[in-house]
């Protein structure tokens, strides 16, 4: 279920207890799609599925589709379950992100997986825009079928970091370089997006591999929407708040675990790194000297 308000360590002990001696109490609203989230393009491509719990989102030749949270954030976060196309999905991009809607000063955070030729893995590809400035790509080859069944795709945005993780894995981390003069997206709330769409001048090998309508309609599921943060418009207070849980200790760097994951990700799956290519970046941008 949706969490809508900012927990702090006691608010979350009281949850906790009314949640056992009062069940009643809490989650009477049913996480459904519609209550925490609109539709921004081509309704007729997303349906709901159990009451809403779940969606389907549709790809065809006439059209893809799209969806936003109803609220935006500042700090927090975001997850989602979802299981992406099965088969020959070359051509397509499934992208679930946090964008500011603002034009020259856009932040966003981005996950896309980029679709495959059937038997090849699903790349996945994150993105970070800070005050306007992107083009910070990485790419991962993922170590599994994200067809065969659901997977939890997350994004932790604090001031100390931006994380993604895939199934709580670490794949990528965004540190907070605002000391060495480097952007950091502290300033504007996000909303929650989530996209299917016709991408194949680019999405797999560059373009080369274009999509095979004669495989279409293209399918992808979504459930479990959470979203923990800070709503804006609403307590002035909550993103300076440094009781949110996602500011806590924990959440501020790796813990030794997560760290030996993220650099078995990054020495296994990585296949694609900004930081590295020499060709658009002859001087290493500053943000990889200073450690992301």
């Amino acid at each position: 279920m949706a969490t809508w308000t900012s927990l702090t360590s006691p608010t979350l002990f009281l949850v906790l207890h009314l949640l056992a001696w009062a069940p009643s109490l809490l989650w009477a609203r049913p996480a459904t799609f519609l209550q925490d989230f609109r539709i921004t393009w081509s309704d007729s491509h997303i349906r709901q599925i159990n009451g809403g719990m779940a969606i389907q989102l549709v790809l065809d030749k006439t059209s893809g589709c799209g969806f936003v949270s109803k609220n935006q954030y500042l700090f927090g976060r975001v997850s989602m379950k979802i299981k992406l196309i099965p088969g020959d999905s070359a051509g397509t991009v499934t992208a679930f992100y946090m964008n500011s809607n603002t034009n020259t000063v856009r932040d966003e955070l981005d996950f896309e997986f980029l679709g495959n030729r059937s038997g090849q893995p699903y790349t996945v590809q994150t993105n970070v825009y800070a005050h306007g400035k992107g083009d910070r790509e990485q790419r991962i080859n993922l170590w599994f079928d994200p067809s065969a069944d659901f997977h939890t795709y997350s994004i932790l945005w604090n001031h100390h970091h931006v994380v993604f993780y895939v199934d709580e894995i670490p794949i990528r981390v965004y540190k907070n370089n605002e000391a060495r003069g480097i952007p950091y997206p502290k300033f504007q709330p996000m909303g929650v997006y989530s996209t299917l769409w016709e991408a194949d001048n680019w999405a797999t090998r560059g373009g080369l591999e274009k999509i095979d309508w004669s495989k279409a309609p293209f399918y992808a599921y979504y459930k479990d929407f959470d979203i923990e943060g800070c709503p804006v418009p609403g307590p002035a207070t909550c993103a300076s708040n440094p009781m949110n849980w996602w500011e806590g200790p924990a959440y501020q760097q790796l813990d030794a675990n997560q760290a030996r994951r993220y650099r078995w990700v990054r020495l296994n799956h990585m296949i694609y790194d900004y930081c590295a290519d020499r060709s658009r970046y002859p001087a290493v941008p500053p943000e990889c000297v200073a450690g992301i």
